[in-house]
């Protein structure tokens, strides 16, 4: 079958791309706290003296690294067992929504996956750019509940933008 992907189809190759993406982050991060927490019992970093800390920043930083990457591992799952949900263009915007904003100030279009985690997490789909948000963020809360069409505003002050939903998938 030859033409356009369908909605479907596209957003199942960002949710591939998400997953794949935090993997690749998963066993980064493992691989970096394996060599903290080395670093950290390593004969070289045994304190001589109480101001001596080597070894016990060196702890620190493998005990952060292992948490995120505990998180990024619970997130793995979850976007594994995503359900993602069709969207036409009366559907209110939630989770799992694919949704081009245009920009109201200079035009420019932006996409966005709203995802359970993970947020600000950049993928390529053939070209273009696909930002994760979730549902708790300020753009994601600006977007449940609308539907394509609807303008929305993000921000304050002088850093108030406004965007169109151009299209929601």
């Amino acid at each position: 079958m030859t033409g356009a992907p369908t909605g479907q189809t596209r957003k199942q190759r960002i949710l591939d791309q998400i997953i794949q993406q935090l993997s690749r982050d998963l066993e980064l991060l493992l691989s970096a706290a394996r060599t903290a927490h080395e670093a950290s019992i390593h004969e070289d970093n045994v304190p001589e003296n109480k101001y001596d800390t080597m070894g016990l920043e060196a702890s620190y930083v493998a005990q952060g690294q292992a948490n995120r990457g505990q998180e990024i591992r619970q997130a793995v799952q979850e976007y594994r067992f995503l359900t993602l949900h069709p969207f036409d263009d009366d559907s209110p915007i939630r989770l799992t929504a694919l949704v081009t904003l245009r920009a109201g100030d200079d035009g420019t279009a932006k996409n966005v996956f709203i995802g359970p985690r993970e947020g600000g997490l950049k993928v390529m789909d053939q070209g273009e750019e696909v930002m994760v948000i979730t549902p708790a963020s300020p753009l994601g809360r600006s977007l449940i509940g609308r539907q394509q069409g609807d303008c929305i505003e993000t921000g304050s002050g002088a850093g108030i933008r406004e965007y169109e939903i151009v299209q929601v998938g």
